[in-house]
């Protein structure tokens, strides 16, 4: 059974762990779909220690997936208006395929509906095959977007939703 392993702002190692599971993950998943420069401005921006504790500090909640006593992914998420935003929803390409995904998406729902809120909100990059995933999952597409993010990139994302 997958536990979550909340990650608290004064844990300093539990953030480069953090940190360093995130870059993994992220850059063997996104070289390929938005290029090795874009991914590594976008991991400075998202994924240091610096970012991480940052990100805690404004609320957003890091968790963890622990699977026999092993980290196999991670999420993030913070309540953003009526709706939970998932902000951080990894596993590490050994681990997929194997239903841990319901078990991550079961925890943040449980979340979101503890606090009352009606839906769960993310973004995912056009070209990213997870978006099958998510539809698998239970969300739909309810709109694009194209966001700036410095240094001439931009996310070129699905907006995805779940209604609780």
């Amino acid at each position: 059974m997958m536990e979550f392993k909340s990650l608290q702002t004064g844990d300093e190692q539990g953030i480069r762990e953090m940190s360093a599971m995130a870059e993994e993950i992220v850059r063997e998943h996104f070289d390929p779909i938005i290029g090795k420069e874009q991914n590594d401005y976008m991991i400075a921006m998202f994924q240091t220690p610096e970012a991480i504790r940052g990100q805690l500090e404004h609320g957003y909640r890091y968790y963890f997936a622990v699977n026999e006593g092993r980290n196999i992914g991670f999420l993030a998420f913070y309540p953003k208006s009526d709706v939970m935003y998932l902000s951080k929803f990894y596993l590490y390409r050994s681990e997929r395929g194997r239903g841990y995904s319901r078990q991550m998406l079961d925890f943040v729902r449980q979340n979101a509906e503890a606090e009352g809120l009606k839906a769960i909100e993310l973004n995912v990059n056009r070209l990213n095959m997870a978006a099958q995933v998510y539809e698998r999952l239970g969300f739909h597409v309810i709109r694009t977007e194209k966001n700036d993010i410095g240094h001439g990139y931009y996310m070129d994302d699905y907006v995805f939703r779940l209604d609780l």
